[in-house]
């Protein structure tokens, strides 16, 4: 019986999972026919360095949906540690430096995150907002309400360099996905995981330590809301310190329209790719289009609403 359990779990999965890679195919097709630039080379090029800065956030998000919690602080977690380490590259410190003193900042902040909702007990959206507001503040009194610009050569290939003609933006964004699929599918921590969002009460009575993958999963989610920020300050090769706002939304989206349930304990990071390419293509399409920037952010809207509502029916 529990295997036949296992077994309808794993089916129910896999159709999500085709839910989303055939609405994106025929996101594709629509955006095609309505604009001749959308399938040519350099654009779906764009659209994979584009998308590789919300996936990599939406990959941490993953970690966080899948445990029951949420993470609204991901957008200015990456617009501070893209400011520090910017600023550390423009005081002189080599790029390779300043990006991991950035990456360490965006997990710390990650760790704090955990520790406020496992041992004071604050519920995650609360206590992620607070961060929120912090690391935006944070990032204002760092760089005095100035983008810092000229980040050097070395700082500026992680964004805008290619391997073989792919962006490297998405090759770091492969790199994550490999690490993050082997993680919840190969490891104990893994399934602990999903344990945790299944059944938190469930699984601490079956030893797994609840608390410990909680502060994990925020800390994964700080470090991977850190490598966007390295990415964007890099493609832009300057760091400004409204970046990253709304971030939070999308990665949420791609998370959920990728079929993680934000109930928890259901979804995989592979879903998360498929719904942030839905996301960057919608993106991309729109604009292709020129649709105003104010009705884009309407239609977002729609979709997140969208994925939200089939998320509670499939519940």
């Amino acid at each position: 019986m529990e295997q036949e359990q296992v077994k309808n779990r794993n089916w129910s999965v896999i159709l999500r999972g085709l839910q989303s890679f055939i609405g994106l195919i025929i996101l594709c097709i629509i955006i095609s026919l309505l604009s001749p630039r959308f399938l040519t080379t350099a654009n779906i090029l764009n659209v994979l360095r584009q998308t590789s800065l919300n996936a990599v956030m939406a990959i941490g998000m993953t970690f966080v949906i899948l445990t029951g919690g949420i993470d609204l602080s991901v957008g200015s977690v990456l617009a501070f540690s893209g400011m520090v380490a910017a600023g550390l590259s423009h005081s002189g410190m080599n790029a390779a430096g300043a990006i991991i003193v950035g990456l360490i900042i965006g997990t710390v902040l990650g760790f704090f995150n955990g520790l406020a909702v496992t041992k004071g007990n604050v519920p995650p959206f609360i206590a992620t907002l607070a961060m929120m507001t912090m690391a935006r503040g944070a990032t204002l009194v760092y760089s005095n309400g100035q983008p810092k610009t000229g980040l050097g050569d070395d700082f500026f290939f992680l964004g805008n360099g290619k391997v073989m003609a792919i962006p490297f933006p998405a090759v770091v964004l492969i790199i994550v996905l490999i690490i993050a699929y082997y993680i919840l599918s190969q490891t104990a921590t893994g399934r602990y995981v999903y344990a945790t969002g299944s059944n938190e009460k469930a699984a601490g009575l079956s030893g797994i330590k609840t608390e410990r993958i909680k502060i994990l999963v925020y800390a994964v989610s700080g470090f991977c809301a850190a490598m966007s920020g390295m990415i964007v300050t890099s493609m832009l090769n300057s760091a400004s310190p409204t970046a990253g706002s709304g971030g939070e939304l999308d990665a949420i989206a791609a998370v959920v329209l990728g079929g993680t349930s934000l109930s928890g304990g259901q979804g995989n990071v592979g879903g998360t790719i498929i719904g942030a390419l839905i996301i960057g293509v919608l993106n991309n399409g729109l604009n292709l289009l020129n649709v105003s920037s104010y009705y884009q952010q309407l239609i977002k809207g729609v979709v997140i609403l969208g994925a939200v509502l089939i998320d509670r029916k499939r519940r």
